[in-house]
């Protein structure tokens, strides 16, 4: 009886860690800083793989002491120091060029353009589309086209 209930404890941990590293895989963080070095490992000992600038948006995939192991919209891995991130939504340009519309319609005017890597603060969700700023710009974009939360 004893086996039966270790075994069955056993197997609950293992679900409740399972569901926690779930959890993990599906939580994002944006750069608060101004830069942020995005490292091969979690620690200043590790290189810098290149820099990351404000607002850049994260998935986090795991956790060492105050680092996060994340990954980037062309699913390249790294590390960046916790209290360096934020729970701001971002949200970056995956395709060439994204119009940036008045309201969320593809018949709707064309208020702007941005690029491939384009940073944009995430303001509202409806539907299939997002509402972003960056700098004076407002808009709607096709969520398709977009990485983020």
């Amino acid at each position: 009886m004893l086996s039966c209930r270790h075994g069955l404890i056993v197997l609950l941990v293992a679900i409740l860690a399972l569901g926690m590293s779930r959890a993990y895989a599906q939580q994002m963080v944006s750069v608060a800083a101004e830069e942020v070095n995005f490292r091969s490992g979690p620690g200043t000992r590790y290189p810098a793989e290149w820099v990351l600038g404000r607002g850049f948006p994260l998935k986090i995939v795991g956790r060492r002491g105050d680092w996060l192991e994340v990954r980037d919209f062309e699913n390249d891995k790294g590390w960046v120091l916790r209290k360096l991130t934020s729970s701001t939504a971002y949200h970056i340009v995956k395709v060439k060029i994204a119009n940036l519309r008045s309201q969320p319609t593809t018949t709707s005017r064309v208020v702007g353009k941005f690029a491939y890597g384009d940073t944009l603060k995430t303001l509202e969700r409806r539907g299939g589309w997002v509402k972003v700023q960056r700098e004076d710009l407002r808009g709607w974009i096709s969520r398709k086209l977009l990485w983020g939360w």
